[in-house]
């Protein structure tokens, strides 16, 4: 899930509804993003989880691209850390970013990683619902969608294209796998991370385990019919990598 000074946090507030605790615990995932060393030690850790990350968000600035204008706006839930966040802003010197996040903490870590570029940026804690309305020129997604289960998938799908403008694109990423080869998928994930010390080989299995049973994985047919489902159209599969599909639809024009 992708992770502000004071000052910054109420620049923020301006743009973003404020939100309980106990509402921002309902995003599964949310409390292991509040322990600060959890927060310390997140930058390292998509690179060496999933394969391909740096390209990820390479593809996703390029689609993104392709439809929004130069003074474009976009939406980024799941900004926590700031790692696409900063991608974004630094290929695209204009335009401007609202990131939505649950943890405060990742959100800190969100400002220290862009820096500078943190002036184009605003940054809300709390979710879909805490974004203001747009329309937005795009949107992003990545590494989170896999925390929500189906029905919450699908809400937050729907809320996104409802802050879209007309043939605005959405790009998410996430875990999606075929459910009768679940297992032998996320075997596969581990290899990879602990091949590239993402994690420690005796903790493969426990992490297996551990995504198998709290992450509400969907098949990538679930994946695209929530999409269509939402109301997206012209739904394009652009990433496959392991565990991990990435997908761009558009908000009909």
């Amino acid at each position: 899930m992708e992770q502000i000074e004071a000052s910054a946090i109420g620049q923020a507030q301006t743009r973003c509804a404020s939100m309980s605790r106990v509402e921002l615990a309902k995003w599964s995932g949310a409390l292991s993003f509040s322990d600060p060393q959890v927060v310390a030690r997140y930058a390292q850790g998509p690179v060496r989880q999933v394969p391909g990350f740096h390209a990820l968000q390479r593809m996703t600035a390029l689609l993104l691209a392709e439809a929004v204008p130069g003074d474009g706006e976009v939406l980024v839930l799941g900004a926590g850390g700031g790692l696409e966040l900063k991608v974004f802003a630094e290929a695209q010197p204009e335009w401007r970013f609202v990131g939505v996040d649950p943890s405060a903490e990742m959100l800190k870590l969100a400002s220290e990683t862009l820096g500078p570029l943190a002036s184009r940026v605003d940054l809300c804690e709390g979710y879909i619902d805490t974004a203001s309305v747009g329309p937005f020129d795009g949107a992003t997604c990545l590494l989170t969608l896999h925390f929500l289960p189906a029905e919450e998938r699908l809400r937050t799908l729907v809320e996104l294209r409802r802050r879209l403008k007309p043939g605005a694109p959405l790009i998410v990423a996430h875990h999606s796998v075929p459910g009768d080869r679940k297992l032998q998928w996320l075997h596969r994930y581990a290899a990879f991370a602990v091949a590239s010390g993402g994690i420690p080989a005796q903790d493969a299995d426990k992490s297996v385990a551990a995504l198998g049973s709290r992450l509400p994985m969907l098949s990538p047919e679930q994946d695209e019919a929530l999409l269509r489902e939402a109301g997206f159209e012209t739904v394009e599969l652009f990433f496959a990598a392991f565990t991990f599909k990435g997908w761009v639809a558009y908000n009909p024009s």
